[in-house]
């Protein structure tokens, strides 16, 4: 059983949900958390949109890699593992490394959240570190340094900013899962926004434009957090930090840790596959698809805004899921992912067909590629909310951002082998290329059934709640997730 907490702090739990100023019947804390998020994305997606390409188009390209520092010895570093690779090559395997290590960061981010800094000063560290680094990459000599700033600050912002949401409710509130929507289409909105922007400015007045655009956007994000933190808790009561008092593991505690650690990698496969569309993808795009639009060709960054229709589809699908509960017939948190999963191996499977609709000249119409998002999209809808939701709400309390941090290595190990299967793109056809990603996603989803069937085992208790109170809190309590 969970540990219960004294009585006295579960009355003051209820009455602390009650007092709390709602928005659309919500924590308004969840909205200047997705506020956040917006301006997060729109620095992190808009950078991101351009990178392969950049390096591709001009980093690696004789008269500028000779000036990056320390990269001979990156490169001689990664080829010691790959063998000799071509500058396309070099280029995915490099995007490959930048998103496994910036998702792997949010496990040391979160621990540093919940056990030294607290979830503020981790935030706001975090995001300066990433403005550093996205201004340091207006400049060739400080490429690899940029990336340093910008994958541990990424792990120390997003380690302890989306954790936040879930604290804001009950652990058994069916509020969570749309709260996690809520913050996704935040996530959402701010990468439909940033592809258009940066990739706009990196075409009209250079790459490095861009990425300063992307560092501005950073600032404002951070803003937006320090501003509207009245919404939310002022200092974390559940984390060792702040809270000494907080119990310690039990137990039923470490089993629902080692059941979340299992997870992680049945998680990677939907990762795989997802990474492979932030990265090979635009050079498959550039090679196989038609950009032309009634004459006006469309910049291949842009295609990472079209990948930002969960904004749109997130509000259909918890129109459905509410229609499912009211009728008994909701799924629950594993079936809801392993659907995403088995959704975004059918998007996958439809890249690898684009031959049939392929002109003289080899190219698929740009149709073939906006329901290819649209099926994709749906995929992620499904998946990627509900495992954080379910990652929240099986963690401990006081490893809550370690264990978010956790959640994040399936997406870093995913970015990591997407990194590795990118360089099969120049010796296999694009039909096998991306027939092996839909295989990898499709058995995540059926390996995440059968997880579904062990969760009951680690469900927590519907009383876990917080330790009494700090004093000086103006908020007294935070119900966890």
């Amino acid at each position: 059983m969970r540990r219960r907490g004294p009585p006295d702090g579960d009355a003051l739990n209820a009455k602390a949900i009650e007092k709390r100023p709602t928005l659309f019947g919500h924590p308004r804390g969840v909205f200047v958390l997705a506020g956040t998020e917006v301006w997060d994305r729109i620095s992190f997606q808009g950078m991101q949109a351009l990178l392969v390409l950049y390096m591709v188009g001009q980093l690696l390209l004789p008269g500028h890699i000779e000036h990056i520092a320390g990269f001979k010895a990156y490169r001689a570093f990664v080829e010691s593992v790959t063998g000799p690779l071509t500058i396309r090559a070099l280029a995915t395997q490099t995007f490959g490394i930048y998103v496994s290590i910036a998702y792997l960061t949010p496990l040391l981010g979160g621990a540093i959240g919940d056990r030294m800094l607290g979830r503020r000063n981790a935030i706001v560290l975090g995001g300066l570190m990433m403005t550093a680094g996205h201004f340091l990459l207006a400049f060739d000599e400080s490429f690899l340094i940029a990336m340093l700033f910008l994958v541990f600050g990424a792990g120390l912002f997003r380690g302890n900013l989306q954790p936040q949401v879930g604290e804001l409710y009950d652990v058994n509130d069916r509020r969570r899962d749309e709260a996690f929507q809520i913050y996704a289409i935040g996530l959402n909105l701010g990468a439909f926004l940033a592809p258009l922007i940066t990739g706009s400015l990196a075409k009209h007045y250079g790459w490095h434009f861009g990425f300063g655009f992307a560092g501005i956007g950073m600032l404002i994000g951070l803003i937006v957090y320090i501003s509207g933190s009245r919404h939310l808790p002022r200092r974390e009561a559940v984390t060792i930090v702040d809270n000494p008092r907080a119990p310690k593991l039990d137990r039923d505690d470490w089993r629902a840790v080692a059941f979340l650690v299992a997870l992680t990698p049945v998680s990677a496969l939907f990762w795989i596959a997802q990474s492979q569309i932030w990265n090979t993808y635009n050079l498959w795009v550039s090679d196989h698809v038609d950009m032309h639009i009634f004459g006006w060709e469309m910049p291949i960054p842009f295609l990472q805004s079209i990948d930002a229709a969960p904004v749109v589809l997130i509000p259909l699908v918890l129109a459905f899921w509410q229609w499912q509960a009211r009728r008994g017939h909701e799924p629950g948190d594993f079936t809801k992912a392993a659907i995403g999963c088995f959704i975004f191996a059918l998007g996958t499977s439809w890249l690898g067909f684009a031959f049939v609709a392929a002109d003289a000249q080899g190219r698929a119409p740009i149709a073939w590629l906006a329901v290819f998002h649209l099926v994709s999209n749906l995929g992620w809808v499904y998946f990627a909310p509900t495992m954080v939701a379910i990652f929240t709400r099986l963690a401990p309390p006081s490893l809550n951002a370690t264990m978010y941090g956790v959640m994040t290595l399936s997406v870093s190990l995913g970015g990591f082998i997407s990194g590795r299967l990118g360089s099969l793109y120049d010796r296999v056809t694009p039909f096998a290329f991306w027939s092996i990603h839909a295989a990898i996603v499709a058995a995540g989803g059926v390996t995440l059934l059968l997880f579904g069937l062990a969760a009951k085992r680690v469900e927590p208790g519907s009383a876990r709640r917080l330790t009494p109170p700090l004093q000086g809190t103006t908020e007294n309590t935070v119900p966890l997730p």
